[in-house]
């Protein structure tokens, strides 16, 4: 009933009720029917509004057939089941039925649902709802991964929100990383476990994700990855799976509302950051500020009720369980290594060997023995590349007519490595000296930002330029006077700290010392007397 109407009714009843009007001149002030002023008389509510029921006889005549049809659908093959054209031609054909087609679509788009869904009753022998349920403190928690999009260095990146929560109080630590593959997966439970500084006693709720499930089997038994199976049994809990399809996802609620919930709170609009270690450390920040938010009719803020569960955690072991995964790819000709459909580089000089690499949630470390050689981002993309210039440093010596057209030049411009300061410094001393010796030259100036720091090196090529030299060894020159030269320098900052030398075991014996060690030299002074004979002239041949 409109509200309109309501007030309508109640300004006739009070005009009937204190001025004593009649029905035919309260219908007349209110341009109504006398009908409603006896309905308004009668009963303050409006009555409901009544629905005409339409005769369809050509519609009923069919309605049973149809049923029929859409009955047999439900032990049909999903591909061969009637679709509303279907039912009409067979109502034309078998049953020479005079309806339109209009009308037989209507009435299976609205006749499929509620056959099924009463099929559905049926099966089930209940009435399809949800059971509010009761968490016990410490006991469970449930994990899922969620699509968002970050703004990494100026380019919009799809990444994965992880997302841990505790099931009685609401607690959630949240993280974002570059893919949802099992680094991220294992790497964001520690960090949750770290967090929230215990692990849950009875279990924890996960979809079927590849990660930790190899293979779903009968019910709910899984195969489990190893890797997934050994953090498992190193923080001791189990893990819980929830049955497959929609049907699951009402079996951890809570982390499902979750994910939606934190999204729209802290991730819009879309955040724009250096890294994603940033966006984590802000993320972190977030974590903490939720502690006092309260879910809907709880008395006691998310933070209040932690408090009393964390108590009740599983215990921490010793130590961290290392996430990262281990693989020994080896350097092809390019310097690169392929981990996951994605390329790296590497120094040259590793090219055709076997290199380490560590590969964590985010990033990619790579180690030639015990030395850290390249450190990458990690990358999602199949055939995406991340190359660093200084790799290739070494082969661009010998061939600099590949170092304007290479991917890596172009990555460390669009990256700002490779400054408007190198770029005229590479024209000045190609004009001066040629393509390949002036390319040879930049080579040499960015081979010094191995050994001194890049604004250094900046600064060093812009004096250089402005005294018009070109040359590698100027550079270097100004570079120390402009690191000199800074605020609070000693003048020692300007060079390289030098490795400190290992201290030798020998011991140190002053000539004295060693010759009054030794016996006494009885042996005759040395004789220069047969040497004078070289001094004469030779004797000339036939005598005197």
């Amino acid at each position: 009933m409109g509200s309109k109407k309501v007030e309508l009714f109640a300004a006739i009843r009070f005009d009937w009720q204190r001025n004593q009007m009649s029905v035919r001149s309260l219908a007349r002030k209110y341009d109504v029917h006398r009908r409603t002023v006896r309905q308004a008389i009668a009963s303050p509510l409006p009555p409901d509004r009544k629905v005409p029921v339409r005769q369809a006889p050509v519609r009923e005549a069919v309605t049973g057939w149809i049923d029929e049809m859409l009955r047999e659908d439900l032990a049909a093959p999903s591909k061969q089941r009637h679709t509303a054209r279907r039912v009409f031609e067979r109502l034309v054909d078998e049953h020479d039925a005079r309806v339109s087609y209009s009308t037989v679509s209507k009435y299976v788009h609205r006749r499929r649902p509620e056959i099924i869904a009463a099929q559905v009753r049926a099966e089930a022998a209940g009435v399809a709802g949800f059971v509010p349920q009761a968490k016990e403190p410490g006991a469970e928690a449930e994990v899922d991964f969620a699509d968002v999009f970050v703004e990494v260095a100026g380019r919009l990146a799809r990444c994965y929100l992880f997302d841990f929560r505790l099931s009685c109080s609401g607690k959630g630590c949240h993280r974002v990383y570059a893919s949802c593959a099992q680094e991220a997966f294992l790497e964001g439970h520690v960090t949750a476990f770290e967090a929230i500084g215990g692990v849950p006693w009875r279990h924890v709720r996960y979809d079927n994700l590849s990660p930790a499930v190899a293979k779903v089997l009968r019910g709910r038994n899984r195969a489990e990855t190893a890797r997934w199976l050994a953090f498992r049994s190193w923080y001791g809990f189990e893990a819980f799976y929830c049955e497959p399809g929609p049907d699951g996802a009402h079996e951890k609620g809570g982390v499902e509302g979750d994910l939606g919930r934190f999204r729209r709170r802290w991730l819009v609009p879309v955040p724009k950051v250096a890294s994603l270690a940033e966006l984590n450390a802000m993320l972190a920040g977030a974590d903490a500020a939720e502690d006092g938010r309260r879910i809907a009719y709880r008395a006691a803020t998310v933070g209040e009720d932690f408090t009393a569960e964390q108590r009740l955690l599983r215990p921490l072991p010793g130590e961290q369980f290392d996430a990262a995964a281990v693989l020994w790819p080896r350097v092809d000709r390019f310097a690169r290594i392929s981990v996951g459909k994605c390329r790296y580089s590497v120094p040259a000089r590793l090219i055709d060997s076997r290199v380490r690499v560590v590969l964590s949630a985010n990033e990619l470390h790579v180690f030639d023995g015990t030395r850290l050689v390249a450190a990458h981002p990690r990358l999602t993309a199949a055939g995406a590349e991340h190359l660093e210039l200084d790799h290739y440093l070494e082969i661009l010596v010998r061939k600099p007519g590949a170092l304007p057209g290479s991917a890596a030049l172009a990555q460390a411009r669009a990256a700002g490595v490779f400054t408007s300061v190198h770029e005229a410094f590479w024209a000045a001393a190609r004009a001066r000296h040629g393509d390949a010796a002036g390319t040879r030259a930049l080579i040499e100036v960015l081979l010094l930002h191995r050994r001194l720091p890049a604004a250094q090196v900046i600064a060093g090529i812009a004096a250089a330029l402005a005294a018009g030299a070109c040359t590698a060894d100027v550079v270097a020159v100004e570079a120390r006077k402009h690191a000199a030269a800074a605020p609070g320098s000693t003048g020692q900052d300007a060079w390289p700290a030098l490795p400190r030398p290992a201290r030798s075991r020998a011991a140190v014996v002053t000539l004295p010392r060693r010759a009054a060690a030794l016996p006494a030299d009885r042996r005759p002074a040395p004789s220069v007397a047969a040497y004078d004979q070289l001094l004469l002239p030779p004797a000339r041949e036939g005598g005197a």
